[in-house]
């Protein structure tokens, strides 16, 4: 009996160390799909996938996140993207001098004006106010560069932001629900861009002295038709001086009135006496910084909207995505509600659209029901897959928001 019971706990032994060891290589695989280069990501997604392992194991892994390395660079960096077309996307990146990778840091994007200038051949000309006022050790901080072949409102820097974020948080372990977007000037026009057509990635946006009457104007170089069904859910804080030559406090009123009629949360703030700058940026710290604590991202809101009037851009909110329109030359929108696992979809001149599931929202061990337009189009359990987990990782690089199941859906089938 005694050599039996020695030789069950031998078995025992064995396979937990055999589990370990398991484990181990999954964490491994883990790490270089999230902080490898694209090569390199690539045959970590493929040996996962070999792998079979449960796609719950996998999410609750990706869930917690990669071992960050703390042997990373840290303070004053100046990097450049290469988008795949080639163009080069100089930014300024500002980490804590006393970085922990064990601790998430919020994440700043600062948006300068005057994108009208040429391409900046000197690093981090394009920030003219200095970075040492912009230099924190509470948060990351990021200073990308525009100019006047990518202004804010340009497509190539709606790929371009989303593109540098993931690039930070493959690096540095970031607080995915507080990251903001602030812009002066033509930054603040640009934070408003953000706003109406490509928020999901951001917790508030914070425009100072722009306008978002120049994202409808020629002029602007690109015209958008702007819905403001597309601010729910995402809070402003604008502020515009009364003086402003530009864009004076009393040109928002109709803008900051409908804001108000739709109960979309914000606070416009109007400088007395104020010009086209930011000297009124000292006195509104700490209000800014209250703002910024108050808002964290709803990374899996409960309803959406969402109004596109294209389906190869700005095309998504969160975990809903319209794929196809009635007229590609006419808006459409779809509301979705969910209340458990029970989704209800509202369409207006939309064909086809997707919804991305999630386990911290759904119950996949019981049936869903999906209603569209007031008709049942599903019910029934779904399955999850480790395809869909590691490409939408892959797409957002994000802890708090992660997918395991992929539904395409027609509105008249």
């Amino acid at each position: 009996m005694k050599q039996f019971v020695a030789a069950l706990v031998t078995i025992i032994g064995w396979s937990n160390l055999t589990v370990a060891a398991e484990n181990a290589t999954v964490r491994e695989l883990l790490n270089r799909f999230w902080t490898g280069g694209p090569e390199e990501a690539k045959a970590a997604e493929v040996s996962l996938l070999e792998h079979s392992i449960e796609v719950s194991s996998l999410y609750r892994q990706f869930k917690n996140g990669p071992d960050y390395s703390s042997d990373v660079p840290v303070g004053y960096q100046e990097l450049v993207r290469q988008a795949p077309d080639g163009t080069r996307f100089p930014y300024v990146l500002l980490v804590p001098e006393t970085y922990e990778e064990a601790r998430s840091y919020p994440v700043e994007f600062m948006l300068h004006g005057g994108v009208g200038r040429p391409y900046p051949e000197e690093p981090g000309s394009w920030w003219r106010r200095g970075y040492d006022s912009l230099h924190r050790e509470d948060r990351i901080t990021v200073i990308p560069a525009a100019w006047n072949e990518a202004f804010w409102w340009f497509p190539n820097q709606a790929e371009n932001l989303h593109a540098i974020l993931r690039e930070v948080k493959k690096r540095y372990n970031v607080a995915d629900n507080r990251v903001t977007l602030t812009g002066i000037s033509d930054g603040g026009t640009g934070a408003y861009f953000f706003a109406f057509k490509q928020h999901t990635d951001w917790a508030a946006f914070l425009p100072f002295i722009g306008h978002p009457g120049v994202l409808r104007n020629p002029a602007g170089r690109a015209s958008y038709q702007l819905y403001f069904e597309n601010l729910a859910g995402k809070p402003l804080y604008m502020v515009n001086g009364e003086e402003d030559p530009l864009y004076p406090a009393s040109s928002l009123a109709s803008f900051v009135e409908v804001l108000r009629q739709a109960n979309i949360n914000h606070v416009f703030k109007a400088i007395e006496g104020g010009g086209h700058n930011t000297d009124w940026l000292p006195n509104e710290a700490d209000a800014i910084e209250g703002f910024k604590l108050e808002n964290r991202r709803d990374p899996l809101p409960d309803s959406l909207r969402w109004v596109a009037d294209s389906t190869e851009r700005f095309n998504r909110n969160h975990w809903l995505i319209i794929d196809e329109l009635v007229r590609e030359d006419q808006p459409g929108m779809v509301s979705v509600v969910r209340d458990g696992n029970i989704i209800n979809v509202t369409t207006a001149s939309v064909e086809a659209f997707t919804l991305l599931l999630s386990p911290d929202e759904i119950n996949f061990d019981q049936p869903v029901a999906i209603y569209i337009n007031d008709a049942l189009r599903h019910s029934g359990r779904l399955s999850q897959e480790p395809e869909t987990l590691l490409k939408w990782v892959a797409q957002d690089y994000d802890k708090s928001m992660l997918f395991t199941a992929e539904l395409n859906l027609r509105v008249g089938e």
